[in-house]
């Protein structure tokens, strides 16, 4: 016991001493990467308190719990054919982890009937999303810390998804960041397994799927990626096969159906279009072209850092030339390598999504700060990108949404598009020799 006293003691003045040294460094707190660690354990803190005062301060709302359970109370009745699983909002249309998922907070909330618990149980979610998320921005070491006051604090719209919606998106989310974290650590399979799982969830964890992809092959080539890709769907072939057994079909359609249509009432990003131009299949068509056309650039021009061609991330790893590390000026370390290209690869799909409710903000909001902090920013150039952040948190909370509205989210998101495009292009390799010199007397005195 007195030896647990004293090493309680040491742990605590070691935390004391750090927080010493961060108020005597204080700017360096808010501006350095290193001081990340601890600005987020102070972030969670706080923001465990906020979420209590949410639950307890701010009226919930119902929109979609009920559905939630009433789709899955059909299961629990022992319903198996996808098609008659629905509730007051409609057919149910998610994948079976859904279910399994939602199932268990159904019995934990007394068949959803407890909104109190459920709001507690999503206040721990959020807390654990957070931490998956600053684990992320501790090893990129790329974001200054002063931003992460931003992404907590500040976005009423993500409290509100969260603890006052209840939806599954942030579920969906939070295993897909847990995923991130196993990447980072080299644990491809166990990422694979988890990043399927966030598919089972909701299908919008497929915007990462591209950016998965590219690294699954550059690390380890056709034949070494594949049983990574088997991984992914023989786990969506477990989830399912009850319902497979009974009605495939069904099933299929129901829970991946990349066709469906959505009501332009709620839409956040398309408001300034013609409801005729949004509901349009021709513009659904032009706006996949404009993103498979983004995934090729980003993978030809900024994914891909081998002057080879592109085709040999196709080979072996072991077989391939030996390459010079990523040449963009942005990237220096291996950890920031693999988020750039799922955090991009994701942005580019919500660019060109076919429409954004307001419970989509957090298939991005979290990555928002990597994506702004990611390239090179000079001292004045910070406030520009607080200012992005703030626009793009303005636009999410705008209720309905506005001509203006929309318009001001679609330039935010160029803008951020541009600067990634040419923040993160390969630095120019001169290959003109340097000027030769005479040899002055010293030099020939040495000769």
């Amino acid at each position: 016991a007195p030896r647990a006293e004293t090493r309680s003691g040491m742990a605590a003045g070691r935390g004391a001493a750090a927080l010493r040294r961060a108020w005597r460094e204080r700017r360096a707190a808010l501006l350095e990467p290193r001081y990340t660690p601890l600005v987020a354990a102070c972030l969670c803190l706080a923001e465990g308190g906020v979420n209590l005062w949410v639950i307890r301060r701010v009226p919930y709302t119902e929109i979609d719990w009920k559905a939630y359970m009433q789709e899955v109370e059909g299961f629990a009745n022992g319903t198996l054919d996808y098609t008659q699983l629905k509730g007051d909002t409609g057919p149910l249309v998610y994948p079976a982890g859904f279910v399994y998922i939602f199932l268990g907070l159904y019995y934990a909330t007394g068949r959803g009937t407890d909104i109190r618990l459920a709001q507690y149980l999503f206040a721990g979610l959020y807390l654990l999303n957070l931490l998956l998320v600053f684990r992320i921005y501790c090893r990129t070491n790329k974001v200054p810390p002063y931003v992460f006051f931003f992404m907590c604090c500040a976005s009423y719209r993500i409290h509100s998804i969260f603890v006052l919606r209840l939806f599954n998106d942030p579920v969906a989310m939070a295993i897909l960041f847990l995923a991130i974290n196993l990447f980072l650590e080299e644990r491809w399979s166990w990422g694979c397994l988890l990043f399927s799982l966030a598919v089972s969830v909701k299908m919008n964890i497929l915007l990462f799927a591209p950016g998965l992809l590219f690294l699954l092959l550059q690390r380890f080539g056709l034949l070494g990626c594949i049983p990574k890709l088997c991984i992914c769907a023989l786990l969506q072939v477990v989830l399912g096969l009850p319902f497979l057994l009974v009605n495939p079909v069904g099933y299929l359609t129901r829970s991946f159906d990349l066709g469906r249509q959505f009501q332009f009432k709620w839409t956040v990003n398309w408001r300034f279009l013609p409801e005729e131009v949004f509901q349009n299949r021709v513009f659904h068509a032009a706006l996949l072209l404009a993103h498979l056309a983004g995934l090729g650039l980003f993978a030809l021009h900024r994914w891909h850092s081998s002057k080879e061609n592109i085709l040999t991330l196709l080979k072996d790893p072991g077989k391939r030339k030996p390459t010079s590390p990523p040449s963009c000026v942005c990237l220096l370390n291996a950890s920031a390598w693999i988020v750039f290209i799922l955090f991009s690869s994701n942005f580019l799909g919500v660019c060109c999504s076919r429409s954004l409710h307001y419970q989509f903000y957090v298939w991005y909001f979290h990555t928002l700060p990597y994506l702004l902090w990611c390239t090179p920013t000079t001292r004045l150039a910070h406030m520009p990108k607080v200012l992005l952040l703030g626009v793009i948190e303005l636009c999410w909370n705008t209720y309905p949404s506005t001509v203006c509205s929309s318009l001001s989210l679609h330039i935010c998101h160029g803008l951020i598009l541009l600067q990634l495009w040419y923040g993160t292009a390969p630095t120019p390799v001169s290959h003109t020799p340097p000027p030769s010199r005479k040899p002055t007397a010293t030099s020939k005195k040495a000769q």
